[in-house]
């Protein structure tokens, strides 16, 4: 796997996305993801997994220099394997940490708020849902992820402005569980994970499976009519303009 590395130890395993300063989002991170996660679910003496990212970054989010480079064919497949990978992340049934390093907006967070706790960075950093600002219409299925630890109103708000939050913020209004000083973020993880793992394996993921039976709900079809308009609004030339202005100023041209 090219784009994140996993560590193993005694009986919990660390996944660190490893692609370029940021961690950008593409296609083979989703599939890779998607191999690790089969791989220590099917692992039995591994009891939890803490995800994390780089210093300054957790996940910049989807990849939009890469992305926006895709013919139609490779787009519709990276939004079905965003799905999937989505899917696989909240159906862990062992205890899932997020130890978020840096910057987490947009698919970053969506991949933070999958696990079960999350530690953040203080600081400068930055995470939420900004999609809409750049012109990506907010699916049902993400949606429903925000919405499970913020409540749908505060969830819908934030979306629709595309507000990107300091970690004291993200504390505050449920999108992470703790905030500590950057260099203690991991520890901090661990330490959780390890309390987790401290309960019965089989009480503990039963009853996770029961409190997010009906967020699961939302994945088991990806809704082909949501995808449709998801796809015709990327291709639309508002949000190609957006898009392409946005790659120009991440690329200095």
């Amino acid at each position: 796997m090219n784009t994140i590395q996993i560590k193993y130890n005694e009986n919990y395993a660390i996944v660190q996305l490893d692609r370029g300063t940021s961690n950008p989002i593409n296609l083979e991170m989703l599939y890779d993801l998607q191999k690790a996660f089969k791989e220590l679910q099917e692992n039995q003496d591994i009891k939890g997994v803490m995800l994390t990212g780089k210093t300054n970054f957790f996940s910049a989010g989807l990849d939009v220099i890469e992305l926006y480079g895709y013919d139609k064919e490779t787009i519709e497949t990276l939004f079905v394997e965003l799905f999937n990978t989505l899917k696989a992340l909240l159906s862990f049934n062992k205890p899932l940490v997020s130890a978020i390093t840096g910057h987490s907006p947009a698919g970053g967070c969506v991949l933070a708020i999958c696990s079960d706790y999350r530690v953040m960075a203080n600081g400068k950093y930055r995470i939420g849902l900004n999609e809409i600002p750049v012109g990506i219409i907010m699916p049902n299925f993400i949606y429903q992820i925000y919405a499970y630890w913020l409540g749908g109103g505060r969830a819908s708000q934030y979306i629709l402005e595309g507000k990107l939050l300091l970690a004291e913020e993200a504390l505050k209004a449920g999108v992470v569980d703790e905030v500590v000083d950057a260099e203690k973020v991991e520890e901090q993880a661990l330490a959780q994970l390890q309390k987790y793992m401290q309960f019965s394996a089989n009480t503990w993921q039963q009853s996770k499976a029961n409190m997010r039976k009906d967020l699961l709900a939302h994945y088991q079809t990806l809704d082909r009519k949501q995808l449709d308009v998801l796809l015709a609004q990327w291709w639309s030339n508002d949000t190609r303009t957006v898009l392409g202005g946005l790659v120009a100023k991440l690329t200095g041209r």
